[in-house]
């Protein structure tokens, strides 16, 4: 972790302003049926129902005196006007003027703001000051974040220059005949890591032959059942020998109830909407998840995320980030991957790392965005990642100015 600064750069490390940038960017999901009126068994709040044709994302550009800018990223989608709301009015407000390490300013922020809640918007806002102020601090160094990170972690292995991805594909209406047909799609991209969002056993069947017998399949159902209809449908897929299943349960911080459900099935994953760093640690401790998947736009940033494999490295769970981001977050995620060891299966198999939305994008904002889509001949099942120090994230100035949608300045 970074050192607090020293007296002598502390005035020039100091933040003067923070730029809120909101962009939305469409793309294309593939969707053969293409109307509105199919009812879906997600609602429509969820990233991954047909009602998205756009994607929203809710960047922060914080500078120092001395002139490093940093970005980071809050979670948002819908939620967007509750992050944007606590950062313009209190959590970019309260940054200014003090230093620009996360170590050093980290529990006077979290306690300033700890009776608003562990997670929610003022959490994600927390979440994108602390990966851009991580940014800032490796630009200092002019290491790039993965090396900085292991080397204030002492690592014996060197970071990667690439991560392995798998492709996240949204929700087809629990159509088996969709669901096998953008398997396909994305196989013939080059991926061999997939996951769903569907929660019907037809669907699920449907992508495990159109994936084979050896690919990495996972599902995300988003908290479709309670504890004993997860004990069915996780029984009643068994044979389909899925990765893991993610947030089989509502509510889905009803730890006892995943845990009763990973004792009995071993596959269940969860992080996404713990409860800050203790929520998730503690159902790590309890055995409620045999992948952890904190996101860094939720979970309080880099920081955060490094205490949450830091946790998994003590308890033995292995971590795999949720990322359904395409702005600094998707820089974070991969960067923190690249630093940290490969997380092993059970069988001592790698994970599959990068979280990577199956979407096709008219405008790239960055190198990593959409990098699937690259026709370079590219392996899809890998990303390079920028050999620029810090984040990395080096958004396209028309793009990204065609793309805002609102902006705010703090000093």
């Amino acid at each position: 972790m970074p050192s607090t600064p020293r007296p002598s750069d502390a005035r020039h490390s100091a933040i003067i302003r923070i730029e809120l940038v909101l962009t939305s960017l469409p793309f294309d999901a593939g969707r053969r049926d293409a109307s509105t009126d199919k009812s879906e068994s997600i609602d429509s709040f969820n990233a991954s129902s047909k009602t998205f044709t756009a994607m929203e994302s809710l960047m922060v550009a914080v500078t120092t005196a001395d002139g490093v800018t940093g970005w980071g990223e809050a979670f948002g989608h819908k939620t967007n006007p509750a992050t944007w709301a606590a950062l313009e009015q209190m959590v970019a407000p309260f940054f200014i003027g003090q230093p620009a390490d996360p170590a050093a300013v980290r529990r006077d922020a979290e306690y300033a703001f700890h009776a608003f809640g562990r997670t929610g918007p003022v959490h994600y806002a927390l979440s994108a000051i602390d990966i851009a102020l991580w940014d800032i601090a490796a630009q200092r160094e002019e290491l790039p974040l993965r090396s900085f990170i292991a080397q204030r972690r002492d690592h014996t292995a060197a970071p990667r220059e690439s991560v392995r991805t798998y492709a996240s594909l949204v929700h087809y209406g629990e159509d088996p005949v969709e669901v096998a047909f953008h398997i396909a799609r994305a196989r013939a991209d080059g991926f061999t890591a997939f996951k769903l969002h569907e929660s019907t056993r037809d669907a699920i069947a449907a992508a495990r032959r159109a994936a084979g017998a050896g690919a990495r399949l996972m599902v995300d159902v988003n908290c479709a059942w309670d504890e004993a209809g997860a004990d069915a449908a996780l029984s009643g897929l068994a044979d389909l020998k899925l990765h893991w299943l993610e947030e089989p349960v509502f509510p889905p911080d009803d730890s006892p109830a995943l845990a009763r459900l990973n004792r009995r099935h071993g596959v269940v994953s969860a992080g996404e909407n713990a409860s800050g760093v203790h929520g998730l640690v503690a159902d790590m401790t309890a055995g409620a998840v045999s992948v952890a998947q904190p996101s860094v736009g939720k979970i309080g940033g880099i920081t955060s995320m490094l205490e949450v494999y830091d946790a998994g490295a003590r308890l033995g769970v292995p971590v795999v980030p949720h990322n359904f981001y395409y702005g600094p977050a998707l820089a974070a995620a991969a960067q923190v991957i690249a630093a940290m060891p490969v997380q092993l299966a059970g069988d001592g198999s790698p994970h599959p790392e990068l979280e990577v939305p199956f979407l096709t994008w008219p405008q790239r904002l960055h190198s990593l965005h959409g990098a699937h889509q690259d026709d370079s001949g590219a392996d899809a099942s890998a990303v390079v990642l920028p050999s620029a120090p810090g984040l990395g994230f080096a958004p396209d100035p028309d793009i990204l100015e065609a793309a805002t949608i609102r902006r705010a300045k703090i000093s």
